[in-house]
Order: structure tokens, then sequence, then C-alpha cells
């Protein structure tokens, strides 16, 4: 059995060097984490530029579904945090699910 001494040093000096990588990928994923929730919103006191645009370019916006989705009429108010843009979305989707349904039922008739 060799001894702790007797070891190479190039042997010991990997663990350094792959401690060093792991070290360096998690801050690039803290940083990448980070901008993503100042993105969606979800950081505290983070101040998202969003900008509403014109009711043409929100029609041409990704995600828009078509041009009956869009109500031009009315200027949606801009929710403040994560939760209640999520209770928005939930409201929006039960409505159209009413107006579907008021649809189908006049349809049947």
């Amino acid at each position: 059995m060799q001894s702790f001494m007797h070891r190479k040093p190039n042997a010991r000096q990997g663990g350094w060097v792959g401690l060093v990588v792991i070290l360096l990928a998690l801050a690039v994923v803290a940083v990448l984490a980070k901008d993503a929730l100042k993105q969606y919103g979800l950081v505290p006191g983070a101040g998202g530029s969003t900008k509403a645009g014109t009711p043409g370019e929100r029609a041409r916006a990704a995600g828009a579904v078509g041009v009956d989705a869009v109500d031009l009429g009315t200027a949606a108010s801009m929710p403040v945090n994560a939760l209640e843009r999520a209770r928005g979305v939930e409201d929006m989707v039960k409505q159209q699910a009413d107006e579907r349904a008021a649809r189908v039922d006049g349809a049947a008739r």
C-alpha cells in the first residue's frame, strides 16, 4: 500500500480543478436565473419594462390568438405582480370558455 505522501501531486490537483469548474458553472446558472426572474417579474422591487404598444402591434405579437381575441376598445391595466397576472389569465380563459359555450348552445338550437 502506498502512503498518502507518496502519491503524485497532479492527481490531487485534479479535484481542485473540478471544483473550480463546478463553481464557475454555478455562478453562470445563478446569473441566468436572476435575469430570468427579473424578466418574468418574480423578483420583488424589480421594475420590469413592459411596452404596451399599439393595438395593431399587440395583435401581431407572439402569443396573440387572432383578431377576434383582441379587444381594441378597452385598454387592459397591467397587473403589478405575477399572481395578479395569473388570475387575470384565468379570468380571461373562463370568459372565453363561457362565450364559446354560449355560441355552441346558440348554434345547436
